[in-house]
């Protein structure tokens, strides 16, 4: 059986991924969606590395924004998918790179206990803004809570030096800007480009399914300048 570990970013929840983990179960494939919001960047990894070492073989594992910082971490995938997602080297974070945009900090909202939440209407915009409207008003309502500090933590490992590696550039990303995932894509081992905003797993899940497909019965092998596709 292939194994995939779907990772979530920040705000989110496994929910997020509900259709695109039974697209691929309907395939005979076993996915794996750990849920994060532990409290740290070490947390958050240490749970999905936990998810992996359970896993019969090495799973393909994907990282959605925050969740590339996870995967980043991650011992043992056969390999790495970045998501519009942050492919963080030696002393950085997310928080190094400017990873929010103007968009997604102004749909941030500050609450009493310390945590964070996001506008709705905001969250829209800048996270589901090219997704059809019962599907972006599905994805704002799973959104949750999020405790500081995650996106300032920094991987011990990175994983994606050792492992083959595929970057999907979000070329209409709101939240995360193109450039800098431009930047990112050039440590993996191919890139994609796809003409979609930063949640093509809620308004385009088989444009997903479709990659990971590809990626499940033929590992590709380490190297680079492999040809960077478009998708639209």
């Amino acid at each position: 059986m292939t194994s995939v570990v779907l990772v979530h970013g920040l705000y989110h929840r496994p929910g997020h991924f509900a259709v695109l983990a039974e697209r691929l179960r309907s395939d005979g494939t076993e996915v794996a969606v750990p849920e994060l919001h532990r409290g740290s960047l070490a947390a958050d990894t240490a749970a999905v590395q936990a998810t992996v070492d359970a896993l019969s073989e090495p799973p393909v594992v994907l990282g959605h924004s925050y969740g590339g910082s996870v995967i980043t971490g991650v011992r043992g995938a056969a390999h790495l998918v970045y998501l519009a997602a942050f492919v963080l080297d030696a002393g950085e974070s997310a928080a190094t790179w400017g990873g929010a945009s103007q968009r997604l900090k102004d749909a941030i909202v500050a609450e009493p206990d310390g945590s964070t939440t996001l506008h709705p209407g905001r969250a829209v915009d800048a996270l589901y803004g090219d997704c059809p409207e019962p599907l972006a008003a599905q994805a704002v309502g799973l959104l949750r809570a999020q405790a500081p500090g995650c996106g300032r933590g920094v991987p011990r490992h990175h994983s994606w030096k050792e492992t083959p590696s595929t970057y999907v550039i979000c070329a209409e990303d709101r939240a995360v800007d193109p450039g800098l995932q431009r930047t990112m894509a050039a440590r993996c081992t191919d890139v994609r480009t796809w003409q979609k905003g930063h949640s093509p797993f809620v308004g385009r899940p088989d444009l997903v399914v479709e990659l990971l497909r590809e990626l499940l019965p033929t590992r590709i092998a380490p190297g680079r300048n492999q040809p960077v596709t478009e998708a639209r």
